[in-house]
Parts: C-alpha cells; structure tokens; sequence
C-alpha cells in the first residue's frame, strides 16, 4: 500500500507495523505503551510527517463567515442544522460520516476525508471539547 507523504513523495505503509502500534495505543492517555516506556505524538512528529512549520507565525486567524452553511454544504455536502459560531458539533459528524458509500464519487470521497479529518483533529489530536 502506497500513501503520498509530505513534499511529494510516496511512503510504503506497514500494515503489520500499524497493527502492532494500534495494540499498544491507549486512548485514555493518547499514548503508546512500549516495553522500554511510554511514547505520545508531537507537534514536532506532526510537523515532520506533513511537512508543516510549529512555530513562527499563525496559520491563519480567526475565521467569520455569514454564510456557514453554504461551505458546511460545499465541503462537506451536508448541512448541519445550527451552528454555534463556526463551531461542528463532533455528535454531527460521527453521526453523519460513519461509513463512506461504497461507491461513493470522487467529490463524496473528498467530502467524507474532510469530515474523517475533522473527526481526527476533534477527537484525537485535540480532544479538550472546547
């Protein structure tokens, strides 16, 4: 299995390799448990695998918008019924983007991986429910 990486270059996944990292992952600490100790992913990790800076300036601000619905419809193809502020609430997503069609359209793909990384940043990266 091939994954483009960072800086356009191609990476060889492990898939025995990803499912002995998932058996040591503990989600209550974001963790992995090795024999010499524990390990957790850094920014600096996050930083060399997307190729993206950790520090200087900000990547972008704040973000207003009158017309969240309209780019809530046009990234993600669906419209959440209220927003507070620019905010998705995370039941939303999992409760909308569950599993991808099996013969979903590249547009529905695109749509479903937005929605998939938003759930990631959400839940995992950033799990403080603010």
């Amino acid at each position: 299995i091939l994954i483009r990486g960072s800086h356009a270059r191609w990476s060889k996944l492990d898939p025995p390799l990803i499912s002995a990292l998932v058996e040591r992952w503990t989600l209550e600490t974001h963790t992995f448990h090795f024999p010499c100790g524990e390990c957790t992913i850094t920014f600096e990790d996050v930083s060399l695998q997307l190729g993206l800076l950790i520090d200087g300036e900000v990547v972008m601000g704040l973000v207003t918008s009158s017309g969240w619905s309209a780019t809530c419809k046009q990234l993600l193809g669906k419209v959440l019924n209220k927003f507070r502020g620019s905010r998705i609430e995370m039941g939303w997503l999992d409760d909308n983007f569950k599993n991808i069609k099996a013969f979903a359209s590249d547009v529905g793909k695109e749509q479903f991986t937005r929605a998939f990384i938003l759930r990631l940043i959400g839940g995992l990266l950033m799990p403080n429910k603010s």
